[in-house]
């Protein structure tokens, strides 16, 4: 799914660059490079790639003026980089379209793990009747959940709460995508202590140890993540 996939790395340090370059390259992908967010703009309409890699802090305009112009056109996967002290940033970077983020200084594998998960998202449809995911399945058509092949008593929001995050499985939905998604309206947008409440109330009854969570993971500050990961072959 993963194995020539274009891959185009938007970022104005060198090192940063022959570092993702290099390691790309290594697994098969090809990987094309752009120091500046005109530059960037310009290689993404040129080489369409398949995922782009882009960083916040650019010399010639931001990364989110970068993101901004690339989603009016197009849906291809953005992992975005930040700095450890810029959680706002990601949330907005989130909010308008990206699919991730690494936070630097970021180790490799994690790296191209979050990739392989937006590039299988984006190969995924997302009219399949059912989703498979771990010990869960979800019947989209009759809106039927079963854990370990026993139905779950969901109630509506609760159901809605969970197609979302497994639809997304893998990224990182923040507060506000939740919120909007599940209940609509702008009036929940910014309020994230209903949607913990719903967010605990779904673990009770979806994780073996709902202390513990496997499937619904927290990021801190941010929103939610549904980490299931499809096993190798």
């Amino acid at each position: 799914m993963t194995a020539g996939a274009k891959i185009l790395i938007i970022d104005d340090e060198p090192q940063i660059r022959k570092l993702l370059r290099v390691t790309l390259t290594a697994h098969g992908f090809e990987a094309s490079e752009a120091a500046t967010g005109q530059e960037g703009m310009l290689q993404a309409t040129m080489v369409r790639p398949d995922l782009i890699v882009l960083d916040l802090g650019l010399p010639d305009m931001t990364g989110m003026e970068v993101l901004q112009h690339i989603r009016e056109w197009s849906q291809v996967p953005i992992i975005i980089l930040t700095a450890q002290d810029q959680e706002q940033d990601k949330i907005a970077a989130l909010d308008r379209g990206a699919d991730d983020y690494v936070t630097k200084p970021f180790g490799m594998g994690e790296f191209m793990a979050r990739m392989r998960v937006a590039l299988r998202h984006i190969a995924k449809t997302q009219d399949e009747p059912v989703l498979r995911l771990g010990p869960l399945v979800i019947d989209l058509s009759q809106r039927m959940v079963e854990l370990q092949g026993e139905k779950l008593k969901l109630t509506p929001t609760e159901y809605d709460l969970l197609k979302v995050l497994a639809l997304n499985a893998g990224r990182v939905m923040t507060h506000r995508q939740l919120l909007k998604q599940v209940w609509g309206g702008h009036q929940y947008e910014s309020d994230s202590q209903y949607l913990r409440v719903y967010v605990g109330h779904l673990r009770k009854k979806i994780e073996e140890d709902p202390t513990r969570p496997q499937l619904i993971l927290t990021e801190p500050g941010i929103g939610y993540r549904f980490m299931w990961q499809e096993p190798s072959l």
